[in-house]
């Protein structure tokens, strides 16, 4: 068990001023399992950073061969991006699955224990190995690529296109553990450093490249959260073209890829024949996450772009 915070780990402060990360929760109802509690962090999701996600990557490299399972605590609000960073990082078969919670433990209605239990249980199972890291919520199973937070309250926060790869449910006796989906190959990264700079920039209708001048001067790479299947407005076609970072075009739409196949001047096709990429079907923060992992590597444009194309992630 490593814990980092979040609301998993939140009461109401003593002086008033909110919810605060404080005590770690404690994994009860496995009483023949042995469980190791680490925890290397304790902090609300929002200051988690990239450097953060590099830290506990290689914290569960090194605890993993001494485990059948390991199970990372984590607030919400970033839960996803730890977890695509993990996919990306991570090279041990040892199943690793993210939890949280969206009720804090001060709450009757506190979910923290069903989660942590679950993901447990999922961390345990045999068929969870070779999967790469997976997100437990409400008792579904989760893709690291594919899921995301999609409310701000609900329990059932999480899902994301084209939804849950599994579910475990509970008797009184067992875990019923069933995965929906083969276990698929991924490639994974040994960045030095996930320190470069990636700006995230958000398209809307007028948008006339307010904001992309200082991204372009200050930044190590850009991803746009464009328009339907990756379109933006005419302006930022020749701004893309004189740019010489990694521009990556991904999509504000909820579900559904990047394609490049509209030709009037910001089309999809008209932006990729001005350098940018696509991102398949990686949302905006996450292609920055993949983008800092590529980066870190110490990979150029063409490979950038090749591994996007691929998605090969």
């Amino acid at each position: 068990m490593i814990h980092t915070g979040g609301t998993i780990a939140s009461r109401p402060s003593p002086d008033g001023r909110g919810l605060t990360p404080q005590q770690a929760p404690s994994l009860t109802g496995l009483p023949d399992v042995e469980v190791h509690d680490v925890q290397p962090l304790n902090l609300p999701s929002p200051h988690i950073t990239p450097a953060h996600m590099l830290e506990l990557a290689g914290l569960i490299t090194a605890l993993a061969p001494d485990h059948d399972g390991v199970v990372v605590t984590h607030g919400t609000d970033t839960l996803e991006e730890t977890a695509f960073a993990l996919h990306l990082l991570l090279g041990t078969p040892t199943p690793v699955v993210l939890t949280g919670s969206m009720r804090h433990a001060a709450e009757v209605s506190w979910d923290g224990p069903a989660n942590l239990l679950d993901a447990a249980g999922v961390a345990l199972h045999p068929h969870s190995s070779g999967r790469g890291p997976l997100v437990v919520f409400g008792g579904d199973i989760f893709d690291a690529r594919t899921v995301t937070k999609v409310h701000t309250t609900a329990v059932d926060a999480f899902g994301g296109y084209p939804g849950p790869i599994g579910r475990i449910d509970r008797t009184e006796t067992a875990a019923h553990v069933r995965f929906f989906a083969t276990p698929e190959q991924r490639q994974t990264y040994a960045p030095d450093s996930l320190k470069a700079r990636v700006d995230i920039l958000y398209a809307y209708a007028g948008w006339r490249g307010e904001g992309y001048a200082g991204a372009r001067a200050e930044a190590d790479g850009i991803v746009i959260a464009a328009l339907g299947t990756g379109n933006l407005p005419a302006e930022l076609l020749p701004l893309i073209a004189k740019t010489r970072q990694p521009v990556i075009i991904a999509t504000r739409t909820h579900a559904g890829p990047v394609l490049p196949v509209y030709g009037y001047a910001g089309g999809g096709a008209t932006l990729v024949q001005a350098g940018a990429i696509p991102a398949s079907f990686l949302n905006a923060h996450k292609a920055r996450i993949l983008l800092l992992t590529l980066l870190g590597s110490g990979l150029g444009k063409e490979e950038i772009r090749r591994i996007f194309g691929e998605a090969g992630f």
